[in-house]
């Protein structure tokens, strides 16, 4: 795993009559995002990635991941953004879509978020449109927004 995750409890648990989604969060260009815990596969730090000649923009390649192939999606190229500056780490959540496995490479890792169903929102309008197109509702935390990823519609792009 990429980096130890802490578990941390959402604002309003402890009332008891509410459901909680355990999330993994991560951040890409400064903004936090989340995916269930359920959809996860892996998280790791990748050494290496093998370029897939003509692959869409948004392939950085694929990798091993103990004796599979998995296809690496940059997530800053499938949101149009500008690459990172590299440190030469690249973090990676690892999920699964139509039954192949993906991994998407992130900026960072965050901790395990556990969260009130009650505290899910809607998008909002002001929402940017490149994670408007990403998301299935948003979480306002007491200092960001968290946007809650769609897996299916993150990785839809791999159906055409």
């Amino acid at each position: 795993m990429a980096e130890a995750l802490t578990m941390r409890s959402g604002q309003d648990e402890g009332r008891g009559d509410d459901n909680y989604t355990q999330f993994v969060t991560m951040t890409i260009a400064g903004q936090l995002f989340g995916i269930p815990t359920e959809e996860i596969q892996d998280a790791h730090i990748l050494e290496s990635i093998t370029r897939i000649p003509l692959a869409p923009q948004e392939i950085e390649g694929a990798l091993n991941i103990r004796g599979k192939i998995v296809t690496a999606v940059s997530l800053r190229k499938r949101l149009g953004l500008p690459p990172r500056e590299s440190d030469g780490r690249n973090m990676s959540i690892v999920v699964e879509y139509k039954g192949e496995l993906y991994s998407l490479l992130i900026d960072t890792i965050g901790d395990v978020l556990s969260l009130s169903d009650k505290a899910f929102e809607k998008n909002p309008p002001t929402l940017d449109p490149r994670w408007r197109d990403i998301s299935a509702g948003v979480y306002r935390l007491d200092d960001q927004l968290m946007i809650m990823t769609n897996v299916p519609r993150l990785l839809s792009f791999m159906s055409h």
